[in-house]
């Protein structure tokens, strides 16, 4: 990321947090930008948040609840500790912290962050945004999707190569048995396609992941 980039980051992120009713803007993002660049994360990154921001940008006016759905975009990997089950209900707990009970929507932003673990289709609108715009890296270029898999294994030095390559294609056989991996419309028409294929491909490749991994939600 630019420095160009992290700085329109930061007034982004600042001006949603006060307009939303936040207070100490400047020190919530601190300490946010400190998680995200914890040094053993590759993936789970501000980057993921920049591109996450782009797709939500792009699908801006058919969202509802667009400044609940942008807060949770922000803060959903906010905690994330490799093969922890509960990193997003920390995340939401850090928004709980930090906005000390000063942004209305805290709650309805806590649900959205816990609409990404994808264990169910979720029932709202914006949580069927909220959670295909976490996915929709799945439907990026086919250089994009290899890039994004290396940086997703290299984060899970607790697992070796054959632990990581079972829990991965589990994950994307489950998946690809879905009747649809995206729920809104619009990603739908945009990744679905793409995403399959680029599934596809990867099981179809032999042996656990190197370089050319496969993007996944799992393994954590």
């Amino acid at each position: 990321m630019t420095p160009t980039q992290a700085r329109h980051l930061q007034d982004r992120f600042v001006a949603l947090w006060t307009r939303s009713g936040g207070t100490r803007a400047q020190d919530a993002f601190a300490d946010l930008a400190r998680y995200y660049g914890e040094p053993t994360r590759h993936y789970h990154t501000l980057d993921h948040v920049r591109r996450c921001l782009g797709d939500l940008d792009w699908a801006h006016s058919e969202i509802p609840d667009t400044d609940a759905v942008e807060l949770a975009l922000w803060c959903h990997d906010v905690i994330y500790v490799p093969g922890a089950r509960d990193n997003e209900q920390r995340s939401a707990d850090w928004i709980r912290h930090w906005s000390g009970g000063a942004i209305a929507a805290t709650e309805r932003v806590a649900a959205l962050i816990l609409e990404t673990t994808h264990a169910d289709v979720p029932a709202s609108l914006a949580g069927r945004f909220t959670a295909d715009i976490d996915l929709a890296a799945l439907g990026s270029s086919r250089a994009r999707f290899r890039e994004n898999g290396a940086l997703l294994r290299a984060e899970r030095t607790d697992l070796d190569d054959l632990a990581y390559d079972a829990a991965e294609r589990a994950f994307l056989h489950a998946l690809l048995a879905s009747p649809r991996i995206y729920h809104t419309e619009p990603f739908h028409a945009r990744y679905e396609e793409q995403a399959r294929g680029n599934m596809a491909w990867r099981l179809a490749q032999p042996g656990p992941p190197h370089a050319d991994a496969a993007i996944t939600g799992i393994p954590r």
